[in-house]
């Protein structure tokens, strides 16, 4: 079975089909697949599917598929504020989520863009080293671009100085102090 960053893995499985209540709803017809490892590396675990017809290993394999969703519900947790807003209605919550979500794909393609199939630079620190490059690894990639694109206009044609107005430079370090 294909797993998590893995090429495949072996896992038990049993699958039913069952009727899920819940009082003042409606009941639902549900297929459920319980899922062990015979290693004991993580517990057992249950999951459901309205799907009836839903082989066992397809729900399985969906289950496992998902987790290139929940990387992103992180990323865009983490880097673009989902799950933090403070706004008064339930009107605003629900634009600013979708908001965030197209937000963290420009700049995905932004980035896709720029590199033209080239690696992103990965940033490391003498305390923390990864594999992969992250979002803000990519967010910062994009500003990198961006920035300099917004100051040029302003400044005179000496390749070796840029002149930035004071209120730029005030909201760029502000932006600078909150990113970091």
């Amino acid at each position: 079975m294909a797993w998590y960053g893995e090429t495949t893995r072996t896992v038990e499985l049993t699958s039913e089909t069952a009727v899920w209540y819940h009082n003042g709803l409606p009941p639902v017809a549900i297929r459920w697949v319980l899922i062990r490892d015979p290693q004991g590396q993580f517990d057992s675990q249950a999951l459901l599917c309205t799907n009836q017809q839903a082989w066992a290993q397809a729900i399985l394999e969906w289950f496992v598929l998902r987790w290139q969703m929940e990387v992103t519900f992180h990323e865009v947790r983490t880097h673009l504020g989902v799950e933090t807003q403070r706004q008064w209605s339930d009107l605003a919550i629900l634009r600013t989520t979708p908001a965030l979500l197209a937000l963290f794909s420009l700049v995905t393609i932004f980035a896709h863009q720029l590199l033209q199939g080239q690696p992103l630079p990965v940033r490391q620190a003498a305390w923390y080293t990864k594999a992969l490059p992250t979002f803000s690894d990519t967010l910062a990639f994009v500003r990198q671009h961006l920035w300099p694109v917004t100051l040029s206009y302003l400044s005179p044609a000496k390749p070796d100085m840029i002149e930035i107005p004071r209120d730029l430079f005030e909201r760029l370090t502000q932006t600078l102090a909150f990113a970091a």
